[in-house]
C-alpha cells in the first residue's frame, strides 16, 4: 500500500510543533503493517540540506511565477518527495512566519501550490510515483483533497491536528487556486465570504480523522468546533479519532543523551541527578520540593495565562517552576516578570530547545498542560514515558491519555497523573495543591510514576488503527 503523507513540517527535518512529530513518526510505525509511506514536504532550506542523492521527478518551467523542481530522496531515514520552489519556500526560520513574527503575506499561494502539486503527485502525474491513498495534515495540506475531489485520483484522508488553525484568506485568492468555480460554495472552500483551506478539505476528503477520540466528539460541538461544527456533524460518519503516539526510541529515558542520568521505571530514584541539573540550568534554588515543568507554546489555548496568574501563590506555598516556550507577548511577559520577582523559584527559557525539553521531562516532577482545548497533546505522553507526572486539564486527548489519581484509581493502582476541570484558576490551584500533597507521599508518587512509565504511549496501537482505516478507505468503506 503506497500512501503519500502531505505535511508542511516533519521531524527531524523541520519542526514548530506536534504536527512535525506525528508526520515524522508515522512512516516507520506504519511500515510494519506493509504501508510504504512517502512524505511530501516543502523545500525549506533545512529540508533541502538534508536530502541524500536526490532524484528529479519533474521540472516545472513556471510554477506560480518561477521555475521549480520536484525531487525524491532519503532524508534522515525518511522517504521524501520535496517541492523545491525557492520563490515559495527558500526562507530560513519559521516556515509560516516572516522575520517580523507575522504570517508570510503569500501563505495562501505557498500552500495552495504545495497542496496542488501534492495531489498531482499522488495521481501519478509526475515521474514514476503514484499513490494508493493521500493522507493530508492540517490546513496547509487540506486543499490536496479538494484537487483530488474535482480532478479524480486516489482517495484522501485529512487529519485535523488543531481545528483552530483553518487557513482562512480573502476571497480574491480563489481564482488563483486552479479549482473549478463550483468549489467556491457552501460544500467547498467558501467560508463566510472568505476562503478556508481547512473547510475545503473537510468537505472534500474521503475520510476525516483527528488525534484523539474525545477531540473527535468535541469538535462536533459549538464549544470546540471553531465554526466548523455543522460541517463536522454532517460528516461525522467518516470522522475517526485516533490518539497520537510518540517515537519511543527518540523519547526513551534509558538512552536519552539529553539527560545527565538515564533511568527506567525500575530505577526512578536515578531521576534525582536530572532534577539537580534542571535546577542548575534554570537557576532554581536546590531543594527537595516539587518542581512543575512547562514545555509549551505560551498561549491562551494552552491555559498558561491562568497558570501565570497563580505563580505568586505557588511560590509562596513552596513550589518551583521550570518553563520552556515562546508565544503570546503578554503571557511571555507574565512569566518573565514572575521569574524576575521570584529568582531561584521560577526559571524561564523563551526559546525552542529540543534538548532542554528532554531534560525538563527527565528532571521535573510534573508536566503541566492546563489547556482550554487540546486535540491530543504530546507533552503529557512524553511526561508519562519519563515519570514526569502529567497535570492536565480533562479535555481532548489529555482526557484520553491520563488516568486521574483519584481515590478509586489510586486504590486500583492504575493512576498515571492528575486531571482537573473546568479550566479556571480555582480548579487549577486545587490540582496544584493535590499534586503537592501526593508528592509528599513518596510511595504513592512513585506508584503514579511507575504506572505512567509502563503505559504504552508508542505508535503501535495507533498505527494499527490508521492501517485499518486506510484499508477500509481503499476498499470503499471510509469508516
Amino acid at each position: 500500500m503506497k500512501v503519500l503523507s502531505v505535511a508542511s513540517e516533519i521531524f527531524p527535518l523541520i519542526k514548530t510543533g506536534g504536527l512535525a512529530d506525528v508526520a515524522g513518526a508515522l512512516p516507520a510505525a506504519l511500515n510494519v503493517h506493509g504501508v510504504e509511506m512517502t512524505s511530501f514536504v516543502p523545500g525549506y532550506p533545512a529540508v533541502l540540506n538534508a536530502l541524500e542523492k536526490p532524484q528529479e521527478l519533474h521540472h516545472f518551467e513556471n510554477l506560480s511565477g518561477a521555475p521549480a523542481v520536484l525531487r525524491r530522496a532519503k532524508a534522515k531515514g525518511l522517504d521524501v518527495i520535496v517541492l523545491d520552489a525557492p520563490h515559495l519556500f527558500n526562507r530560513p526560520g519559521n516556515p509560516y512566519l516572516g522575520p517580523d513574527g507575522r504570517d508570510w503575506p503569500d501563505n495562501a499561494r505557498r500552500f495552495a501550490v504545495f497542496a496542488e502539486v501534492a495531489a498531482e503527485t499522488a495521481r501519478g502525474t509526475y515521474g514514476n510515483y503514484k499513490a494508493d491513498l493521500l493522507h493530508g495534515h492540517d490546513w496547509q495540506a487540506a486543499l490536496a483533497s479538494c484537487y483530488l475531489r474535482y480532478r479524480g485520483g486516489p482517495k484522501s484522508l485529512l487529519t485535523i491536528h488543531n481545528i483552530a488553525f483553518q487557513g482562512v484568506f480573502a476571497p480574491e485568492i480563489f481564482p488563483t487556486l486552479n479549482l473549478p468555480h463550483q468549489a467556491y460554495a457552501l460544500d467547498g472552500v467558501e467560508y463566510y465570504g472568505n476562503v478556508s483551506f481547512l473547510k475545503g478539505g473537510l468537505a472534500s476528503a474521503t475520510a476525516l480523522s483527528t488525534v484523539s477520540p474525545t477531540y473527535a466528539q468535541e469538535i462536533c460541538t459549538a464549544n470546540y468546533g471553531m465554526g466548523l461544527e455543522g460541517l463536522l456533524q454532517q460528516r461525522r460518519g467518516v470522522l475517526s479519532g485516533i490518539v497520537n503516539g510518540i517515537d519511543d526510541a527518540v523519547w526513551n529515558p534509558e538512552k536519552d543523551s539529553a539527560l545527565v542520568q538515564s533511568y527506567s521505571s525500575k530505577s526512578i530514584d536515578k531521576r534525582r541527578a536530572n532534577k539537580t541539573e534542571l535546577e542548575k540550568r534554570f537557576a532554581l534554588h536546590p531543594g527537595d520540593g516539587i518542581i512543575h515543568g512547562v514545555v509549551s507554546r505560551l498561549t491562551w489555548q494552552k491555559g498558561l495565562d491562568i497558570f501565570a496568574s497563580l505563580l505568586d501563590s505557588l511560590v509562596e506555598s513552596g513550589g518551583r517552576v521550570a518553563v520552556v516556550g515562546t508565544g503570546e507577548p503578554g503571557i511571555e511577559q507574565a512569566f518573565r516578570a514572575a521569574a524576575t520577582r521570584h529568582k531561584g523559584r521560577v526559571g524561564l527559557v523563551t526559546a525552542y530547545d529540543e534538548q532542554l525539553s528532554h531534560l525538563v521531562q527527565g528532571g521535573a516532577d510534573t508536566m503541566l498542560v492546563p489547556s482550554r482545548f487540546e486535540p491530543c497533546g504530546l507533552t503529557q505522553l512524553y511526561g508519562l514515558r519519563y515519570g514526569c507526572v502529567p497535570l492536565v486539564a480533562r479535555v481532548g486527548g489529555l482526557a484520553d491519555t491520563v488516568i486521574d489519581a483519584n481515590d478509586a484509581a489510586l486504590g486500583a493502582n492504575v493512576a498515571t497523573g492528575i486531571q482537573f476541570v473546568p479550566v479556571d484558576g480555582l480548579t487549577l490551584w486545587g490540582a496544584l495543591l493535590r499534586a503537592d500533597n501526593l508528592y509528599k507521599q513518596p510511595k504513592v508518587w512513585r506508584m503514579i510514576q511507575e504506572r505512567g512509565m509502563q503505559a504504552d504511549v508508542s505508535w503501535r496501537r495507533s498505527a494499527a488503527a490508521y492501517h485499518e482505516l486506510y484499508k477500509n478507505m481503499i476498499a470503499g468503506d471510509a469508516k
